[in-house]
């Protein structure tokens, strides 16, 4: 039933976000295009006219068109309309990423014509969203009996979530038992969440966070499945590092053994080199001594003739 109950809160919100946005709503992704729809054919029927987009009343855009039909343009922060949007009606702006300070902000154009009239065109309000990163989990237990301890964290998204716990998939933990902290990083605005629960349950429970950012229709979930699995998971990275030590040592004895070996074989063949020439120098000198002995034997011939 609690779980129920959730799901329909978590339904009702969701379509009451899709209310409150509405039709004049535009929403943007941080860092992404955006366009802001604005068509209003009549412009054709307008000669010497300017259109101006205005945020909060500062200036965005102006277009200004002359009796001769040639088009000046000027934005600030790169905003754009189509190149023919004076002559086709369409007035859509154009913004090449938005930031979260943008955020509930209203956009509207202005035809400016004749003596400075001024008239309403279209107003669009833009509502800013970011993704949050996957949810990271945290179990411990805590010197008061059955009592756990779980932290649940999650960064860069917007606007700010919401934050459900859910204990053995269907049980909400008991009032008061949850302490979530929001804080916006100063410069992008963006939203880290840092979720604490405490609750007496059994080590075997499975413990889930959920974070929820309605406007990017997002549901992010993360799940503890209770002591043995953490146990499992620390066993696993033991002996996975015992392993990896016993391969390197491996791999180490495997070099110096080869290296000592690569040593052994350069001396053997320096050996048999050395010994190669000695012998080769042994041969020249004792044919050398062969020739001139027989020099001598061949001279000693001729002197007795």
């Amino acid at each position: 039933m609690p779980a129920a109950l959730l799901r329909t809160g978590l339904l009702l919100s969701f379509l009451t976000f899709c209310a409150c946005l509405e039709e004049d709503c535009v929403l943007g992704i941080v860092g992404q295009p955006v366009s802001l729809p604005c068509f209003y054919p009549q412009l054709l029927t307008f000669v010497n006219f300017s259109i101006e987009w205005r945020r909060d009343d500062g200036l965005v855009l102006r277009s200004v068109r002359a009796m001769d039909g040639s088009v000046e343009q000027w934005s600030a922060d790169n905003s754009t309309v189509s190149a023919d949007a004076l002559l086709t009606g369409n007035l859509s702006l154009e913004l090449p990423a938005v930031h979260p300070k943008e955020d509930k902000m209203y956009y509207s154009l202005f035809i400016i014509s004749g003596e400075n009239r001024s008239t309403l065109v279209c107003t669009m309000c833009l509502r800013i969203a970011a993704s949050f990163s996957s949810p990271l989990l945290q179990r411990k237990e805590t010197a008061q009996g059955n009592e756990m301890a779980f932290m649940c964290q999650s960064s860069g998204g917007f606007p700010e979530p919401a934050v459900h716990w859910l204990i053995n998939d269907t049980e909400e933990p008991p009032e008061g038992s949850v302490r979530t902290l929001a804080a916006s990083q100063p410069d992008s605005r963006l939203y880290n969440i840092t979720s604490h629960l405490k609750v007496n349950i059994s080590k075997d429970s499975s413990v889930s966070c959920i974070i929820e950012n309605l406007f990017m229709n997002e549901t992010l979930t993360s799940t503890s499945r209770g002591v043995q699995g953490s146990v499992v998971v620390g066993r696993a990275s033991e002996a996975m590092w015992i392993f990896s030590t016993v391969l390197c040592v491996v791999v180490g004895v495997m070099v110096m053994v080869a290296v000592a070996y690569q040593i052994h074989l350069d001396r053997l063949n320096k050996k048999e080199k050395q010994e190669y020439q000695q012998r080769n120098r042994g041969r020249r000198r004792q044919h050398q001594h062969e020739e001139e002995t027989e020099a001598m034997t061949t001279e000693s011939k001729d002197t007795d003739v």
